[in-house]
Order: structure tokens, then C-alpha cells, then sequence
């Protein structure tokens, strides 16, 4: 493809050349027009100052117009990958100073629509990377209970003169894991329904000291080397009460998996909080161990996919309540809500 000419050049091409045969003519008509012949070269010389001096201020002009299409050309071609605006020139016509502002809004559209896509871009990666988590989460929590039953269930299978006290015991883990499971799945449909803004509020009035002690029962019959120390009172209060079920046994299920000691749970003055003697929290985990999917290097709070207090944080906020955490490490943390 030929090359173009630049506007600086194409406009000088038609003008010295309109010029010259302008002037030709010029000087034509004058030498026979006028006898005197000083007089016809003293036009001649003045004439073609003249034309000089007008090319020379048309080429001044047209560098300035092509400087300044070049610089608009510069930013349309770099549209894609203009951060900001510097455009600083003083246009000498109207038609300049338009494009040059109608230039400025689609850059500033642009960059819109660039920061749109580049945070729809980050949700996708983030959403793919939270599917991976969820997924290897499912895989890593669900292979050793599945494992357990089909191991046990093959020994009993491959064995048919294991002792029934043996096979009784066999049976009970393969019932213990297929409820892990189960408890498992729950946990996922319930994170769903918060997930899909599908979890509702089920209000109700009881006493949080007796929903406090089923789930002391409930876990002492779980852990029964452990103790759970309840120091509180009646305390009635209009919520859902299945759904703080599901608070209480995470927080203090916790507590009873990372400390060794008695685990202490507390109500005054409306404030609800379960505190432990373990190994504490690191500073840079305790502010990311309520979200969904978080694994500690260190410790894994929660061994349910890492949901169980990211669901927590998620049912203390339907109440318009929210989880306070504090802890020292070697020492011990305090988990604690308002209701």
C-alpha cells in the first residue's frame, strides 16, 4: 500500500505549487503589461516576498495543526491503555478544541469501562479460586470418613468370624463418619442458603441459659474427657433459636478442639461469650478466620470446610449481632456476641 502523505506536507505540496503558478502568471502579466523594466522586477521581487512570507506563515500553521493531530492520533491509539489524561494543548481553532474535549470523555469512558472489566476480571478469578477452595475443602473433609466406612465395612465384609462386640464396634464408626458426613452436607446447604441470600429469620422466644445447656450436654456426650463451664442465668430473647443452636455448638466446639482445659461460656448483661485456655490466635489470622474457606497455616478452626465461622458470622449478622474476636497466643481466646 502506498504511503500517505502527512497533512503538513499536503497542504505545502498544494500551496507552493498554486503559489508558483500564481506568481508565474504574475510576472507574466507584468512584463507585458509595464515597459519600464526596474519596475517590473521591483514588483516581481515584491510579489514574491510576499508569497514567501505567506507560505512561510501557512507552514507555521500547518506544523502546529499536525503537532496537534498528532498528539490526539497518539492517544486513540493507545485508548486501551491510557491510565490518565495529560493533554494540555491550546487549540487556535474550534473544531480542534472540540475534539480535543470529545477526545477527553471517551478517554474517561474508556478507563470506565477498563476498571469495570478489570473488577468483574478480579470477582471471576476470586469466584473460580473460591470454587477450587470449596472443591479441594469438599474433597479433603469427605475422603477420610468415606474411607473409615469403606474400610471398615470391607473388614467385615472380607471377616465373617470377627466377634460380635468387634463388629459392633465396626458398625458404630461406620454410623459415627456416615453422620460426619451428613453433618457435612448440612453445613454446605445451609452456607448455600446464605450464599443465595435464601436464609430467613425464624423468630421465637426462649431461654438462651437452656439452649446454652442442651448444647453442653450435647458436646460433653461428644467429648467426654472435656468440661464446659456455664456461668449465667435465665436469659429470654426473641430469636431464631435453630439457628443459634448452630452458633453455640461451632463456638464452643472450638473451643473444646483447641484448648485443653475447661471451656467457659458466660452471659452478662446480654453479652454471650465462650472463652478457652488454648494456643491462642496469631494476629495475622484472627482477622480472616471468619471467612469462607480460610485455612490458618497453623490451624484449621474449623474442620468443616472452613465454613463454620464464616456461617456464624453470617447468622449473628441476620440478628444484627456481630462476632467479637479476641486472643493471645499461648493464651487462650474469647469468642463473644450481643443478642
Amino acid at each position: 500500500m502506498q504511503n500517505r502523505p502527512h497533512f503538513k506536507e499536503y497542504v505545502m505540496a498544494r500551496l507552493v505549487t498554486l503559489a508558483v503558478a500564481v506568481f508565474i502568471l504574475c510576472v507574466v502579466l507584468l512584463l507585458v503589461l509595464i515597459d519600464d523594466n526596474q519596475t517590473v522586477w521591483t514588483a516581481v521581487f515584491v510579489i514574491a516576498l510576499a508569497f514567501s512570507l505567506f507560505v512561510y506563515a501557512v507552514a507555521r500553521g500547518a506544523d502546529r495543526m499536525q503537532k496537534e493531530l498528532r498528539t490526539i492520533n497518539k492517544y486513540l491509539s493507545h485508548i486501551d491503555k491510557a491510565d490518565e489524561i495529560h493533554y494540555k494543548a491550546r487549540f487556535f481553532t474550534q473544531e480542534f478544541e472540540d475534539i480535543n474535549q470529545n477526545l477527553i470523555k471517551v478517554l474517561k469512558a474508556s478507563k470506565k469501562r477498563e476498571d469495570v472489566k478489570q473488577r468483574y476480571n478480579a470477582k471471576l478469578k476470586l469466584k473460580n479460586r473460591q470454587r477450587g477452595d470449596m472443591i479441594s475443602a469438599i474433597a479433603h473433609e469427605f475422603r477420610n470418613p468415606i474411607a473409615s466406612i469403606m474400610g471398615y465395612a470391607q473388614t467385615l465384609e472380607d471377616d465373617k468370624d470377627i466377634p460380635s462386640n468387634l463388629q459392633e464396634k465396626f458398625l458404630n464408626k461406620i454410623y459415627n463418619n456416615g453422620t460426619k458426613i451428613e453433618a457435612l452436607l448440612s453445613r454446605l446447604v445451609l452456607w448455600n442458603k446464605f450464599e443465595s441470600g435464601e436464609a430467613t429469620l425464624h423468630p421465637s422466644s426462649f431461654d438462651m441459659y437452656t439452649l446454652i445447656q442442651e448444647v453442653k450436654t450435647s458436646l460433653e456426650d461428644k467429648y467426654p474427657t472435656r468440661h464446659i463451664v456455664i456461668d449465667a442465668k435465665s436469659y429470654v430473647i426473641e430469636a431464631d433459636r435453630t439457628l443459634l443452636d448452630i452458633v453455640m455448638k461451632n463456638l464452643i466446639e472450638n473451643a473444646l478442639k483447641y484448648s485443653k482445659d475447661e471451656v467457659y461460656v458466660s452471659i452478662k448483661e446480654g453479652c454471650i461469650s465462650i472463652y478457652d485456655k488454648g494456643d491462642g490466635i496469631s494476629a495475622k489470622d484472627i482477622g480472616k478466620i471468619t471467612k469462607k474457606f480460610y485455612r490458618s497455616g497453623t490451624h484449621t478452626w474449623d474442620n468443616s470446610m472452613g465454613l463454620g465461622l464464616a456461617i456464624v458470622k453470617s447468622i449473628l449478622t441476620l440478628h444484627q449481632s456481630k462476632l467479637l474476636i479476641t486472643s493471645q497466643e499461648h493464651e487462650g481466646s474469647t469468642f463473644s456476641f450481643n443478642i
